[in-house]
């Protein structure tokens, strides 16, 4: 076997005259020639590790939207790939940089930064095959899960446990347990708001009309917020003051809340009439139905949907219909997979942007910010997989764990988005997957005492028992080959 092609290696053996580069420069060219085919096969893998997770988790984003008729799977899919676009760029930066600096201790391998860069082949491929894996299985896994799994493969192979940075592990591992647990305590109390203050009301429909422009208020000045307070240095938003981020961010959400009340509300009240007789006509006795008449939506308002449904259990003095505009649902759509773009896709490129930076630079510093086109290679791989694939898994947590409604369905995207785009703040790679799961089980669980599948849900719950260990076998062994082969 060859011996390892160090850096410092390289210095020794490049010319210091005849050329044009200085030996630093030259020492660089030599390494970036030696392994132009890992980052080849880097680009192949991330795409790869991306098509898996948008088959998977951007399809858990939107599956209680398609679940609760709300959203058909054509219009879910192309939201999707507008609002992933826009939360991996304007704030997916912080989670990049947390999972590709802080996971694993870089400094290891700075005599080697070859063995650095081979690692992030491993992290892909371990992540990658887990997760395609999972998706034709129908099983919503997380993507966080496999790449931090895969992480632990391959550093226990290179450098033993001594390579992981345990802390900032327990970081992560406590943040896997308390997103679901938070998530589904923000949704279960968002849905006995609107339970107690629009479901049991005389007349639902106008009183979640009254209460829809706090929501388009919070929504709007939260993920503003999200995206300009200590926001990115590529976009010019990282010195803004916390005064000024606020004063945007409710300028915003009050400009939404007014242009809903008196733009849109009037609108919605007066389709809503003018179809009164039809809903009236011998459909609402029914246990449960769905409309949608998208010929005769106001201009501007995009298509409707209501919900009539009589809950599994009699409760004294509740209303048995349940109505809620579906427009709000695709609004918290939009809202979830922004959220969802700003952490997820963050973590399914965060090994790639680690390998160019190895790559360019033939140090492991990685001092650069991950730059905004490598965040729309992340999203155009997650969408192809989304688009293709992506069916499979939004039946499964959209109609098969537990009925979905839209009133349920706006409550948990919701508390997912909001626990997600936090996290993302914060710079925590959470599992959106999570976060979604824990809203449908803690709303379903209020509905009813039988509105959640627990088959369903503890196939789910072994999937994620599952995911880290798998990838970081799959991740080991490939590391184990290349360092017997190429190292």
């Amino acid at each position: 076997m060859s011996s390892p092609l160090t850096f410092s290696t390289i210095l020794s053996t490049s010319p210091s005259f005849g050329t044009t580069l200085p030996p630093a420069a030259d020492a660089i060219a030599v390494f970036q020639n030696a392994f132009l085919w890992a980052l080849v096969v880097g680009f192949v893998l991330a795409f790869l590790l991306g098509f898996g997770m948008g088959a998977n988790d951007v399809a858990n984003a939107f599956g209680t939207s398609v679940g609760s008729n709300v959203l058909t799977m054509r219009n879910a899919f192309i939201l999707a790939t507008i609002m992933e676009t826009l939360g991996a760029v304007l704030v997916g930066f912080n989670v990049t940089d947390a999972m590709r600096k802080e996971v694993l201790k870089t400094d290891l391998y700075a005599d080697h930064p070859s063995h650095l860069l081979l690692g992030q082949l491993a992290i892909l491929g371990g992540g990658s095959v887990w997760l395609l894996t999972a998706t034709f299985l129908r099983l919503p896994v997380s993507t966080t899960h496999s790449i931090v799994g895969a992480i632990l493969g391959f550093t226990v192979v290179m450098n033993g446990l001594d390579g992981i940075s345990w802390k900032k592990i327990a970081e992560i591992a406590f943040s896997w347990v308390l997103s679901p647990a938070l998530s589904g305590f923000v949704s279960a109390f968002l849905y006995m708001i609107v339970d107690f203050a629009v479901l049991r009301r005389r007349n639902p429909v106008k009183c979640g009309l009254r209460a829809l422009p706090v929501f388009y208020f919070f929504c709007i000045a939260f993920n503003t917020f999200a995206v300009v307070y200590n926001g990115s240095k590529l976009l010019g938003l990282s010195k803004m003051s916390l005064l000024a981020a606020l004063s945007i961010s409710v300028g915003l959400g009050a400009c939404a809340a007014l242009l809903f009340h008196f733009v849109l509300r009037p609108r919605i009240l007066s389709w809503i009439y003018s179809s009164e007789d039809d809903r009236c006509n011998g459909r609402n006795n029914k246990r449960h139905f769905t409309f949608s008449l998208p010929e005769t939506n106001p201009p501007g308002v995009g298509f409707m949907v209501f919900s009539a449904q009589g809950p599994p259990r009699r409760r004294a003095n509740i209303a048995n219909v349940q109505h809620n505009p579906g427009y709000c649902r695709v609004f918290t759509a939009c809202f979830a997979g922004f959220a969802h773009g700003a952490n997820d896709v963050s973590n399914s490129i965060a090994p790639l942007v680690a390998l160019l930076s190895v790559w360019t630079n033939g140090s492991v510093e990685q001092r650069e910010q991950t730059p905004i086109w490598l965040l729309l290679f992340g999203v155009f791989a997650i969408c192809s997989g989304l688009w293709l694939l992506g069916h499979r898994v939004i039946e499964t947590v959209g109609q098969k764990m537990s009925h979905v409604n839209p009133c349920s369905g706006f409550t948990i995207e919701f508390g997912a988005a909001v626990t997600a785009l936090t996290a993302s703040k914060l710079g925590l790679p959470i599992s959106t997957t999570h976060c979604l799961v824990g809203s449908v089980v803690a709303v379903g669980s209020i509905k009813s005492g039988e509105g959640v599948d627990w088959h369903i849900f503890a196939s789910i719950a072994t999937s994620w028992l599952v995911t880290l260990p798998v990838s970081a076998a799959v991740s080991a062994g490939l590391m184990y080959i290349m360092k017997t082969l190429v190292l």
